[in-house]
């Protein structure tokens, strides 16, 4: 089902997520719409990213989340709204809900989202506490009566894959593989680019429509075991694998100091627990993306990997 083609707004466009979501929309061929706060930034990284949206044809409006008044303009401007923003700002999402809700034109609504579905994570602390203000903006956009779409998505690629997976490893494995419970649970990575068109698609989809969207391509499940045991491969290398028991790493997680903890305590949710991956989708609440859009050429972990070599 091909979407029909809605004005999109991108909040915390040139952000980490944000500039993927930006140019899926514009290559999917949306009227897009960028949310910044400098339209002439000196910092030539920034600068250099906004020429590229403007190439793409992206509309750039100067705004700012904690500047209601551009906030609503540019809502009004657009019939989606995806919001990228990063942890610092989740909880101020209220700020955008309450714009979106004045300017009363917006057939669907985004957060940020694009992890662990948090309406059903059993993540420990402190995670628990930092996903606590994703549930509030979920919760707050239900009460607003905003049509809405929760797109959770796994692990990023670029996080996890340079390292093969190992949650602080800077880079792939020398000799051994540090892997977090027993190995087996299933994971879910993503590319970024693909993320940002599973949502995109899913932008005017009436299927999607106040549901979860989950992210999770076939080929990109797989377990620790099965990342390394594909890393392996294409090295020729055996790797040590060093397994660390869920007791020592709830341990590590209460003792290392932010944002390691974090890190750490997605890391049991994902690696240990399995909650990417191990459960059965409601068709009353949620939706897998692949299913919905199965022509999709994503880029697999298989793929992925062949960067590093």
């Amino acid at each position: 089902m091909a979407s029909e083609k809605s004005k999109i707004l991108v909040v915390g466009a040139t952000g980490y997520l944000g500039r993927h979501v930006v140019a899926a929309s514009a290559r999917l061929g949306h009227p897009t719409l960028a949310l910044v706060r400098d339209t002439a930034p000196s910092d030539p990284a920034k600068a250099a990213l906004i020429k590229s949206f403007q190439d793409a044809g992206v509309t750039l409006l100067k705004g700012d989340l904690y500047d209601q008044a551009s906030l609503v303009s540019a809502v009004k401007a657009a019939d989606v709204v995806i919001s990228t923003l990063g942890s610092m700002q989740i909880a101020d999402q209220t700020r955008l809900i309450d714009a979106i809700k004045e300017a009363g034109n917006v057939k669907r609504f985004f957060p940020s989202e694009f992890g662990l579905d948090v309406d059903r994570t059993g993540i420990v602390e402190p995670g628990k506490t930092i996903l606590s203000g994703k549930v509030a903006i979920r919760r707050a956009t239900e009460a607003s009566g905003i049509p809405y779409t929760f797109a959770v998505a796994g692990y990023f690629a670029g996080y996890a894959l340079p390292s093969v997976g190992q949650l602080l490893a800077q880079g792939p494995p020398a000799d051994k593989v540090l892997i977090l419970g027993d190995g087996n649970a299933k994971a879910v990575f993503v590319e970024e680019g693909d993320i940002g068109t599973y949502t995109v698609l899913a932008a005017a989809d009436p299927r999607a429509e106040n549901k979860t969207l989950y992210i999770k391509p076939p080929a990109n499940t797989l377990s620790h075991n099965e990342l390394v045991d594909l890393w392996e491969k294409k090295t020729g290398k055996t790797f040590e694998r060093v397994y660390i028991p869920e007791e020592a790493v709830l341990k590590q997680i209460q003792e290392s100091p932010m944002p390691l903890n974090i890190i750490l305590a997605i890391g049991h949710a994902a690696y240990v627990r399995g909650e990417q991956a191990g459960f059965e989708i409601d068709p009353a609440k949620g939706v897998d993306a692949s299913e919905l859009y199965p022509d999709v050429k994503y880029t697999t972990v298989d793929e992925y990997l062949n960067r590093f070599l």
